[in-house]
């Protein structure tokens, strides 16, 4: 291929050169840029020369990738990276990847980049598709996709995960008839719910904090050091009687709750999962807030208490905490609660926390080989006075 040069919405999308590569190492010091991509570990001057005077220019000279250097169309400042990072003549499709300079970021340059470098390919190489893939928890590349008119279509284990991060990955395509026109406002803007929740859970999980009689409590990521008391709370036989953990409860249950459950699932922004520790950072219960596939705007909770913590009022006041994070930061509508009937400690701290109790759904549940009655409750942003 032929090196060229595009302008388009206020970018000029160039082949890199010599004079890049300051710019470049300054800009993939950046800690997110090195968590979510590939780039050598430490960054070094050299690495970034390679990149704009031998990597990016075999690459076009040989047809297998297409990378820009993405500056303002006045002032000539690189602004990010983008490009087509593998191209299959064979199947007429290519992968997008693409990084933003931290000096450059929140005024929508990936966005703007990845459409021009779109129209490009599906115009001048007549390309049929384009696919993009991102490590799962990279929430900030997924929605640069979504505003580009990506549609995301599944997830996959990924062929080359960034050192220490997720193997799992989310993929999407672009079809040419799905490309905006140059100019057209981007979906997912940053007032709507998807940009609202890719801030959050693209970032580590925050700590929330409640009092009950005095107490100050810390509601944060569930951690290692908090397995062997979730252990011994699992083994407790009113927790078994009244959940649906794992009997006998064994340390590797623990260990797979934390490692294939909690941590993916707030990677992948489906739920929150809060350790409630006392004033000496120690477990003394925790809270799952999990957002429904088929409504964003509800989610349920599941909650249990270690033993020796129970009857001095944790639990509602760190479930009021928790539900007001939801309220607040994702924008939920209703947050539900389920508890088999007879499970009066469950339904006494919800109702402490401000859920109703709105009826028994008769067979709700298949509890331990077993269909049983459940009751169910709601909490909305209201009650909470």
């Amino acid at each position: 291929m032929e090196p060229v040069e595009i302008i388009e919405d206020g970018l000029l999308l160039r082949p890199w050169g010599a004079e890049d590569a300051d710019a470049v190492y300054r800009a993939c010091q950046d800690p997110d840029i090195q968590r979510w991509t590939t780039v050598p570990r430490p960054y070094l001057p050299e690495h970034a020369t390679e990149f704009v005077t031998t990597i990016s220019a075999t690459a076009w000279a040989e047809g297998t990738a297409a990378q820009f250097a993405v500056c303002d169309a006045g002032t000539g400042e690189l602004l990010a990276s983008t490009g087509l990072v593998s191209v299959d003549r064979a199947l007429d499709s290519a992968e997008v990847g693409y990084w933003t300079a931290p000096w450059a970021r929140g005024r929508g340059v990936a966005v703007r980049a990845t459409r021009a470098l779109a129209r490009w390919a599906f115009d001048a190489l007549k390309l049929r598709r384009l696919t993009w893939q991102a490590e799962i928890g990279n929430h900030a590349s997924r929605l640069v996709a979504l505003r580009a008119g990506f549609r995301i279509e599944g997830e996959l284990r990924l062929a080359h995960p960034s050192p220490g991060g997720r193997p799992e990955g989310w993929i999407g395509s672009l079809f040419p008839a799905e490309l905006a026109a140059p100019g057209d406002p981007a979906p997912y803007g940053p007032d709507t719910l998807q940009a609202r929740r890719a801030a959050v859970f693209g970032r580590p999980q925050p700590v929330l904090f409640a009092t009950a009689g005095g107490t100050e409590l810390r509601l944060r990521a569930l951690e290692e050091r908090d397995l062997a008391e979730v252990t011994r709370t699992c083994q407790d036989e009113q927790t078994v009687r009244w959940t649906t953990v794992p009997h006998p409860y064994r340390p590797e249950h623990a260990e797979s709750f934390l490692r294939d459950l909690v941590r993916p699932a707030w990677a992948r922004g489906t739920a929150a999962t809060f350790a409630v520790a006392d004033p000496d950072d120690s477990y003394v219960a925790s809270i799952d807030l999990r957002l429904l596939p088929n409504d964003p705007l509800v989610a349920d909770v599941g909650y249990m208490t270690a033993p020796y913590a129970r009857g001095r009022g944790y639990l509602p006041a760190a479930l009021a905490a928790v539900c007001a994070w939801g309220f607040t930061t994702l924008g939920l509508a209703r947050i539900e609660w389920r508890a088999n009937v007879g499970n009066t400690a469950s339904r006494r701290a919800a109702e402490k926390a401000g859920f109703t109790v709105e009826g028994t759904l008769r067979g709700g549940v298949q509890h331990r080989g077993e269909r049983q009655d459940v009751w169910i409750g709601a909490l909305l942003p209201g009650d909470q006075a």
